[in-house]
């Protein structure tokens, strides 16, 4: 079962279950929001039979105590098949997580609690979450971009989750990588040099052989950093046109980024875009995530809100 494009819940006092399915793990939620969260897992991500096995037993065992869930939402780590009607639909596809090729997470999970499960990316996941109670709330075409293990990239375009071809790829974005400045050659499997070959947090340990958490401020890793980051943000300016971009994940964590990434971006944009929001609002044009990094998990709750709220 799809999400649906309704927005806003009705006011009840149904439980919802909320899924982040990451590379290294999964936090599972039953709640109605970011104020009444009433229990939380996190599950190691290993093998798909163990990971999602432990996944039902959480909310099983919690619908014991508490209640029957009235539907669940997945933001899955992918790439996953989203299409409708597809016979695929819910399954991570391609992914290089060993072990987690063609994995059918949202039949599994109706499967195993008998409810209906709303199913996407877990980038878009955060957006909606975001728009829900976060940093976006009163948008309806914005980005949100995820900085951290690997790089991702969704949002909303007309209230709805952005969806196509397949999904945004954002983090294999394609930018200039001037090998005079910058030699490293990038550690993407696909594409080398790509945003995310260049700029996530392996990237950065790779780069300079420590983690971006141990990284001090005045590090050259930076301001480089921050150059690619504002080159990914810009064409993104260019090619969606949103309202608001949202930086989350563990890199964005180093706040000392933002305004470096605010002066690149207004800088790259060159005054093209006669936009108040760029021209005199970059600090409120591309910030934070309002829910901190409880965006996923709680848009996956606002993703199963909705499709209970369809039905």
């Amino acid at each position: 079962m799809r999400m649906p494009e309704a927005v806003h819940a009705k006011s009840d006092r149904r439980l919802f279950g909320g899924v982040e399915g990451g590379g290294t793990k999964f936090v599972c939620v039953i709640g109605r929001g970011p104020d009444e969260i009433l229990a939380e897992a996190r599950i190691p991500t290993t093998s798909p039979e163990a990971t999602l096995s432990q996944t039902v037993d959480f909310f099983r065992a919690e619908s014991a105590r508490r209640g029957s869930l009235a539907a669940v939402g997945v933001g899955s780590f992918g790439p996953v098949d989203l299409r409708e009607g597809s016979a695929t639909w819910g399954f991570i596809t391609t992914t290089p997580k060993a072990g987690w090729a063609h994995t059918d997470v949202a039949g599994r999970l109706m499967k195993g609690l008998g409810v209906p499960v709303a199913f996407d990316t877990d980038v878009n996941a955060a957006a909606i979450g975001e728009a829900r109670w976060g940093a976006a709330q009163g948008l309806d075409t914005f980005a949100y971009l995820t900085v951290g293990t690997g790089i991702g990239g969704g949002g909303l375009a007309g209230g709805r989750p952005m969806h196509g071809l397949v999904h945004p790829e954002i983090g294999h974005m394609l930018l200039p990588h001037d090998r005079s400045l910058d030699p490293f050659p990038g550690v993407c499997p696909f594409h080398a040099g790509c945003l995310e070959g260049l700029a996530s947090g392996p990237a950065l340990l790779a780069r300079w052989g420590q983690p971006a958490e141990n990284l001090p401020e005045g590090h050259p890793a930076w301001p480089l950093e921050a150059r690619y980051l504002a080159l990914a943000v810009a064409n993104l300016v260019c090619t969606l046109s949103p309202q608001r971009i949202v930086l989350g994940g563990g890199v964005m964590e180093q706040t000392q980024l933002f305004p470096l990434i605010r002066k690149e971006v207004v800088a790259l944009l060159n005054g093209y875009i006669r936009a108040a929001e760029i021209l005199d609002g970059i600090d409120t044009y591309l910030v934070p995530p309002g829910l901190g990094n409880r965006s996923g998990r709680l848009g996956a709750l606002a993703m199963a809100e909705r499709l209970a709220n369809s039905m």
